[in-house]
């Protein structure tokens, strides 16, 4: 059974004849894409602070909403205690600029 390589150097040695090894990624980076974590870019970073001080502006109680950047999208995940709330948290990202598509994956729980 062929062995499978562990690290990024196994991955490199493999599979590109010469590497350019200007660039390394930290352990902490490899740790991170192994379990599925993205880095936003800068644009994105840029983004997820402006929905997230349209958020926090718009008065809600949204302790336990997060908020996922991909490009324009915006993806919104987690628990608000009433139904009224949805629509507004909506309204609150959609007034951010450079807002494409928004991903609503916000559950109603009243018993949070």
């Amino acid at each position: 059974m062929p062995q499978h390589p562990r690290t990024y150097d196994d991955i490199i040695r493999r599979t590109v004849p010469e590497p350019d090894s200007s660039f390394r990624p930290t352990t902490d980076q490899e740790r991170a894409a192994f379990e599925g974590e993205r880095v936003l870019s800068t644009d994105e970073q840029v983004l997820h602070d402006k929905v997230a001080a349209a958020l926090r502006g718009s008065g809600l109680d949204l302790a336990e909403v997060s908020i996922e950047i991909d490009g324009t999208q915006v993806t919104l995940r987690g628990r608000v205690d009433d139904h009224h709330t949805l629509p507004l948290l909506e309204n609150a990202v959609r007034g951010v600029p450079d807002v494409g598509d928004i991903v609503d994956r916000v559950v109603v729980d009243p018993g949070r």
